[in-house]
């Protein structure tokens, strides 16, 4: 497993990584017992860091790592989760909620320390209260030595540098972006420049679009639009025909970016994680990704969005 920094924050951190969503069953029904195999079975091949959240299955996801992470030994991790969001539609960024919050998550996780701690989703906040009271109260925390490093997540692409922009270097260390670098949109590359001159590490998730780029499909709930859904139905039918799973190709063009640090896949079934191992450390064939790529250009950048009206990004479609 190849590792990079993540930022300025002295972590180095696995090229892949796994996302803890999935171990609250956010996709499917979970069986506790195979999710704590999962955890194990990703730190036995190398990934070292694991983000979660307190949103993720209301806390389930937390419990379930952190019976995972028992008798694990604390210097084979890194530790990422996150305050702000609780349940669908439930959020608090108030310096008092988040400082309890991260109070909250350790107990679950079994841990005294978090690596590194998100403000979850701001799309959703007014982001004038995530510059002058969340991010302040995660510095405490951080000067008290509960947490080692502060990022900010969310889908809109606006929401980081407009928080960026306002606060001091050194305060955001880390982003979470999530469905804005794939094979059929691949817009979070306008932002790196900004991360990488501010040195701020750059995490990428859900490399498949939430099921975009997948032989199942889309899920019901999902917010891309017809013509999104369409066009990457046609990549994985292309794919399918060559004889090749398009998941494969969509970790490979998501690893293969030197500028994101890692990219976390969310699964709580072992047998996924072997496969993404192994095509994360295989050599990716270009010509076809570049074919996949031409095949998605009708689509490539059209997007969805979410959050308050004024943290939106606009709509490519």
């Amino acid at each position: 497993m190849n590792f990079r920094p993540l930022g300025r924050t002295g972590l180095n951190v696995s090229v892949l990584s796994l996302g803890g969503s999935s171990l609250g069953g956010a996709f499917r029904a979970t069986d506790d017992a195979e999710s704590i195999r999962t955890v194990h079975t990703a730190l036995d091949l190398g990934l070292n860091f694991i983000d979660v959240s307190p949103y993720y299955g209301k806390t389930r996801a937390e419990s379930v790592l952190g019976r995972a992470l028992q008798g694990v030994r604390r210097d084979r991790y890194l530790l990422a989760t996150k305050v702000g969001q609780y349940d669908d539609g439930v959020f608090d960024f108030s310096a008092e909620r988040v400082t309890r919050s991260l109070d909250e998550s350790c107990a679950r996780l079994g841990v005294e320390y978090i690596d590194l701690l998100h403000c979850h989703d701001i799309e959703f906040a007014d982001l004038g209260q995530i510059v002058n009271e969340t991010l302040p109260a995660l510095v405490r925390v951080r000067q008290q030595g509960r947490i080692g490093h502060i990022g900010i997540t969310g889908l809109p692409l606006k929401i980081f540098p407009a928080v960026i922009e306002r606060t001091a270097p050194g305060v955001v260390e880390a982003i979470l972006s999530f469905c804005r670098y794939t094979l059929n949109d691949s817009a979070l590359s306008g932002i790196l420049p900004l991360c990488h001159g501010r040195g701020i590490g750059v995490i990428n998730a859900s490399p498949t679009g939430m099921g975009l780029l997948t032989s199942r499909g889309a899920p019901s709930w999902h917010p891309a639009s017809p013509a999104i859904i369409q066009g990457c139905r046609r990549a994985v039918e292309f794919c399918e025909a060559k004889g090749v799973d398009i998941v494969k190709l969509a970790v490979q063009y998501c690893v293969a970016h030197p500028q994101i640090a890692t990219t976390l896949i969310g699964t709580a079934n072992p047998e996924n994680i072997r496969k993404n191992v192994a095509w994360a450390e295989e050599a990716p064939d270009f010509e076809l990704i570049g074919e996949v790529l031409a095949l998605l250009r009708p689509i490539q950048g059209h997007n969805y969005t979410r959050g308050r009206p004024e943290n939106r990004d606009p709509i490519v479609a």
